[in-house]
């Protein structure tokens, strides 16, 4: 799965309004962090995750692991935040971010 600029700059206005739902700290990726990083996905598709990483190469590590364990796309990566995305065509529109945005903004 490759987004288009387009995608990823419709999907980067989404996420600057969006919160953390996962955070990652400096013991790692753990088991726990890949069940919720899942979870947050599926319901979801497009969240943000904060990195509680001090090291900007530690960190540039982990958003690669965790975008391959995953199998999410990352938007956008800034300091201490990134945003990822992965499709789910059964997501629940009350859930999904971008189904709410497009509900919200007309577009289907």
């Amino acid at each position: 799965m490759s987004l288009s600029q387009a995608q990823k700059k419709a999907m980067r206005s989404i996420g600057h309004h969006l919160n953390p739902v996962v955070t990652v700290s400096e013991n790692g990726i753990s088991e726990g962090v890949l069940a919720e990083l899942d979870r947050a996905l599926g319901d979801h598709e497009l969240i943000k995750v904060k990195l509680a990483i001090p090291e900007r190469d530690d960190r540039a590590a982990v958003i690669e692991a965790l975008v391959k364990d995953s199998r999410a796309e990352n938007v956008q990566s800034i300091g201490k935040m990134v945003l990822l995305y992965r499709a789910n065509p059964k997501a629940n529109p009350k859930l999904s971010n971008i189904k709410r945005f497009e509900e919200h903004h007309g577009r289907r």
